[in-house]
């Protein structure tokens, strides 16, 4: 099934108006939110194609609302992209055992994020 609709979650406003407009000149519909309660709250209500997930926020961070995503019957078919400054190892092993589909590093290059969006569907 092809991606229309992305949540994006990051607590940076910068970085929300960034993937908002740079998705939306793609053709996909962007819905924000800005933590990881949001995202969880917004992934049930919206039922978004795809979530792309900062990690680093305040309260639940991307890795506790990815794994939640995952794990819930309501939403565990949306694919989620973490999408971090996080670039260890680690971090990206630790992010896919959440749940994660794929795993980028920020600054994310726009055409590197297309094609893995493009792949999902």
């Amino acid at each position: 099934m092809p991606v229309k609709k992305i949540l994006v979650v990051d607590d940076s406003p910068t970085d929300r108006q960034f993937m908002l407009e740079a998705l939306s000149k793609l053709g996909y519909q962007v819905v924000l939110a800005e933590s990881g309660e949001e995202a969880v709250a917004k992934a049930k209500s919206e039922l978004p194609d795809l979530v792309l997930m900062d990690v680093v926020m305040p309260g639940a961070n991307g890795f506790q609302a990815t794994r939640t995503i995952a794990r819930d019957e309501a939403t565990k078919h949306i694919p989620v992209i973490i999408c971090t400054s996080k670039s260890q190892e680690t971090d990206r092993i630790w992010g896919m055992r959440q749940g994660a589909r794929d795993y980028i590093v920020k600054p994310a290059d726009i055409n590197e994020l297309a094609a893995k969006i493009a792949a999902l569907g």
